[in-house]
């Protein structure tokens, strides 16, 4: 354990799904067009909307990775191999941890971690793979969310806070969710960066004025939306150079890792150009798992139009970024050169623990925190995720 003296907040932590997560609470008659299970050559494989599968190779987590597996790759110390299996090195039997809130407070209290937001593993994927069929995505969102409630609690020992998946598919039922999740103390929720599917084809901004009460909603609330990377439907943008089919979590090639910004780049500047932090001034968001490279790029950009058009804008927008916004990096990242542009008062650590491309110790991260003031990496390992959740 990294004793920091304090115990820090981890604003990216995972459970690896139970098997029944999206089957648990699904109406049986909307069973077929969500997600099954069925046995393909002795193994148990994932059939979502009648369609096999491929965003998590190994989508029953038993056996795992271990945590920190893929830290030398991600790092960039270490080359990676075509065989998926010598990456991820051993596996070992899924720890109860990963999958029991009871055994996972075990766990923090061993890391020295305050608490931490819980993020799903596969659930980030789903939305992508059911956007032809906006119905069955509700309804195994829906179910979804309900066995996070039964399994991990939206507030658990005010230490567990995991994160019911929404979309802005349909407003409405976003309102209900987020209403449900209220009442059940939900400090933070999560979505994907990429524009809501919507029932008959086509998308919808999160700016249109459909989704307002929404993120009033939120903002009342003091929720915080936090923005999660999965499967942002950008595939079908990279497919046009590379013809690869669906979407793979841990499937690489340098035209991927050059875009893999992107949809955070195009969603924060959405919400900033389309008026959702104007007509929400107490609305707060985070992005996690998705790095901060996109982020001077967008703030450049921002600046220029600003300064081409500024009566388009109620008041600067990169202030209104900045004001919204909270980022947990990547540990490589710049992380300096990111808190030149936010302040120290708006990143998050984030370990993305147990994950495999994640830290095999959570509290390591402060390592890639050298020459930050103590009051600084406090901020950044504890302070900003509670205020964050504040009302």
């Amino acid at each position: 354990m990294t004793d920091l003296g304090f115990r820090p907040f981890d604003a990216d932590n995972h459970y690896y799904e139970a098997i029944d997560a999206f089957t648990r609470h699904m109406p049986k008659e909307m069973s077929r067009r969500g997600m099954q299970w069925v046995e393909m050559k002795g193994r148990q494989r994932l059939l979502v909307g009648g369609k096999l599968n491929s965003f998590i190779p190994n989508p029953t987590f038993d056996p795992v990775s271990k945590p920190g597996a893929l830290d030398a790759y991600f790092r960039g110390r270490t080359g990676g191999s075509e065989d998926l299996g010598q990456m991820f090195g051993e596996l070992e039997p899924i720890p109860a941890a990963y999958r029991d809130r009871d055994a996972r407070i075990e766990m923090m209290d061993a890391q020295g971690l305050e608490g931490a937001w819980f993020f799903p593993t596969l659930g980030v994927g789903m939305e992508e793979s059911l956007r032809n069929d906006v119905p069955a995505m509700l309804a195994a969102f829906s179910a979804f969310n309900r066995w996070i409630d039964d399994d991990w609690g939206f507030a658990y020992q005010n230490r567990i806070f995991g994160a019911p998946y929404l979309t802005l598919s349909d407003p409405s039922w976003a309102e209900q969710e987020l209403a449900w999740a209220i009442e059940r103390g939900v400090k933070v929720v999560v979505m994907r960066a990429a524009p809501p599917p919507v029932a008959g084809g086509g998308t919808r901004s999160p700016g249109d004025a459909a989704c307002d009460r929404f993120w009033s909603m939120c903002e009342d609330a003091g929720v915080v939306v936090a923005y999660h990377s999965g499967d942002a439907g950008y595939g079908r943008f990279l497919a046009e150079w590379e013809p690869r089919g669906d979407f793979r979590a841990f499937e690489f090639s340098p035209m991927m890792t050059l875009t893999s910004g992107r949809p955070s780049f195009d969603l924060f500047g959405v919400l900033t150009t389309h008026g959702v932090f104007d007509r929400h001034p107490k609305l707060k968001t985070a992005s996690i798992e998705a790095g901060s490279d996109w982020l001077p790029e967008l703030v450049k950009k921002l600046k220029k139009v600003y300064g081409q058009r500024p009566q388009m804008f109620a008041k600067d927008p990169v202030e209104q970024l900045v004001d919204h916004l909270w980022i947990a990096p990547f540990y490589e990242d710049d992380i300096r050169g990111l808190v030149d542009i936010m302040g120290a008062d708006h990143v998050l650590f984030g370990s993305d623990f147990p994950h495999a491309e994640g830290l095999a110790d959570p509290a390591t991260f402060v390592d890639d925190l050298p020459g930050f003031t103590d009051a600084e990496i406090k901020a950044i390992m504890r302070d900003n995720a509670l205020t964050a959740m504040s009302t």
